[in-house]
């Protein structure tokens, strides 16, 4: 409860909103990268407080988002085959495939059990050996540590009915793909936390030096926001690009480096589709080879066709930073959380979401 309070601390919040607007002198687009850092943002009405010249924009950190419709319907497929259990993270349910969801496929009688860890799916495969236990692994590097562990310890305990369906997604990748699009406007990002806290920092140094933005590494509570925005404005108001440090309570240089062997001993480095996006080169993982039995893409030799995405959602346009949510002409009409037309809409991390729940927010923001 310290933390909550201190980091919620209206008094302090007031004053890095205070110096902020004196710092600006002119326009700034500002990305945060993380789901988590944009529903903050919103929850809390902090876009409305911002100076206008400040416009901050909602990136593709939302590993629920970018999951590409493929994996939705290689999840249904294998969640539809005859004494498969299919484990997942609540978020993915109402994801749309190309043909259904997986609560879709859960409500025509698959056997999908929502799960907060991968290691309880381990437990589920210990204790139904008749049945093919399968998490979808869904994740950035925040949740890779736990899903690899699982893989491990599936291993020690020599079980043969267990695997995941990998989905994961690495952020410096991404930040890359952002910065070499023709189209952007980013000027600046405030970098996920937790995200660094696995990873540590090397990675962002040459996105600095190769693109010339400041990258500050920030937390999610309102506080840290506040913070990570004057200390990007500061840079960009002196003309300079460096990496910083806003969550030093929590992100070390070197990150976790027991965590970061777990994911090197399972995962390799792959190129990954993104959903909206587009393939992004060397930015998700996959199972390595001497843990190939537990790749359920392999141990099912899952092949399914890859299929257009709908062409009335823009979240693409949306997690690169070029629109808001509110541009959408479906925004809250035709695309709700309850019929969306795209990820972002359902996931608790997702920017139409946010803005869908929190609609004081978008509605200050779109006048």
């Amino acid at each position: 409860m310290k933390f909550l309070s201190e980091y919620r601390d209206p008094e302090l919040a007031q004053r890095y909103l205070d110096e902020i607007h004196k710092t600006v002198s002119q326009p700034w687009t500002i990305m945060e990268v993380c789901g988590g850092q944009t529903h903050s943002l919103v929850k809390n009405g902090l876009l409305s407080l911002l100076p206008e010249a400040i416009n901050m924009v909602h990136g593709p950190g939302c590993p629920v988002c970018v999951t590409p419709l493929n994996l939705i319907d290689k999840a249904v497929y294998l969640a539809e085959q005859k004494g498969v259990v299919l484990c997942s993270y609540g978020d993915m349910l109402r994801v749309p495939g190309s043909e259904k969801s997986l609560l879709e496929a859960k409500a025509n009688g698959a056997d999908i059990r929502i799960l907060y860890s991968p290691l309880e799916a381990v437990k589920i495969a210990e204790r139904e050996p008749e049945k093919e236990v399968v998490f979808f692994a869904v994740g950035f590097e925040t949740t890779a540590p736990a899903n690899a562990l699982s893989v491990i310890h599936a291993h020690r305990l020599k079980l043969n009915n267990y695997s995941i369906l990998a989905s994961h997604v690495l952020v410096p990748p991404a930040i890359e793909a952002l910065m070499e699009d023709d189209e952007t406007k980013i000027q600046g990002f405030l970098a996920a936390g937790h995200v660094c806290t696995i990873m540590g920092t090397e990675e962002y140094y040459p996105l600095v030096e190769r693109y010339g933005v400041p990258i500050v590494i920030t937390g999610f509570e309102p506080v840290d926001l506040l913070q990570g925005i004057l200390m990007t404005v500061k840079q960009l108001e002196t003309g300079t690009a460096q990496l910083e440090n806003q969550y030093t309570r929590v992100v070390r240089e070197e990150g976790n480096p027991q965590a970061r062997a777990t994911i090197s001993d399972v995962f390799q480095v792959t190129d990954r589709m993104w959903r909206g996006i587009d393939v992004i080169p060397h930015s998700g993982y996959e199972v390595r080879e001497k843990y190939s039995a537990y790749d359920a893409n392999k141990k099912f030799a899952i092949n399914i066709a890859e299929v257009p995405e709908n062409e009335e959602c823009i979240a693409g346009a949306i997690m690169k930073g070029l629109k808001k949510p509110y541009d959408c002409p479906h925004f809250g009409k035709k695309c709700q959380p309850e019929n969306p037309l795209g990820a972002p809409m359902v996931s608790s991390e997702g920017a139409c979401a946010a803005y869908y729940h929190f609609s004081g927010a978008f509605e200050q923001q779109a006048v």
